[in-house]
């Protein structure tokens, strides 16, 4: 069973570090999953019978880890889902990307979604628009990896993973759209900040990804990172 890391909780909402490659919710391969995880231990905590409510108002890919937050209350929920459709709700993300990168940059496309092979791809055509904007934080020349921090102004499916493979970038680790590297994937979920649903107050939440594999090439960047937060 998947040892739950929780960041913040109160009666509305809670707010959890996702591990690489759990499944946010039930899927066909029936490993254990976030959402899962998470009911059993409010129904745990606050003896709850029956079905535990649990609302969620966004997702992270599979492979990637970071932080998230879900609704306790149906109320919340509503809430939240209106404050991510008003781009009101900061996801940022830090990635480690083969390549060197400019300084920053934002990057618009137009992707839709395969329902078969349920990739994404980009459509000048079929395509939603999709917007991100990046900033280079190192570039390990040895390695030809840049460290970049990404703030995701929308939120399509594998947006992030897509729209650098387009540019040229690939995530190292990405084995879907980038090359065949047997790592984990270096795209984590860094910070979160929004506008407490019921409470009205500015809730940020900043964790660093482990410092292992390829994240160590950029440990003084990292740091320097967590300590400006």
């Amino acid at each position: 069973m998947m040892n739950l890391n929780i960041l913040d909780e109160d009666n509305h909402l809670i707010v959890v570090l996702k591990p690489y490659n759990v499944p946010v919710q039930a899927d066909d391969s029936k490993d254990v999953d976030l959402l899962t995880i998470v009911k059993n231990y409010l129904k745990t905590k606050y003896h709850k019978p029956g079905n535990v409510y649990l609302g969620l108002v966004h997702r992270l890919d599979r492979p990637v880890g970071g932080i998230m937050v879900l609704a306790k209350t149906s109320k919340a929920a509503a809430r939240l889902n209106t404050l991510i459709k008003n781009h009101d709700f900061k996801k940022t993300y830090l990635a480690v990307v083969h390549g060197q990168v400019k300084n920053s940059e934002r990057l618009v496309s137009k992707i839709t979604r395969d329902p078969r092979s349920h990739n994404s791809y980009i459509d000048p055509v079929k395509g939603k628009e999709s917007i991100l904007e990046y900033q280079c934080l190192g570039y390990n020349q040895e390695e030809d990896l840049s460290l970049i921090k990404i703030n995701l102004i929308t939120g399509r499916h594998h947006q992030i993973r897509v729209q650098m493979v387009e540019r040229g970038n690939p995530l190292y680790g990405d084995n879907r759209y980038g090359l065949k590297e047997l790592v984990p994937i270096h795209l984590f979920a860094y910070h979160l900040e929004f506008m407490h649903p019921v409470q009205k107050e500015l809730k940020a939440y900043t964790v660093i990804p482990e410092l292992k594999d390829k994240w160590l090439l950029f440990k003084t960047e990292l740091n320097n990172l967590a300590n400006n937060e």
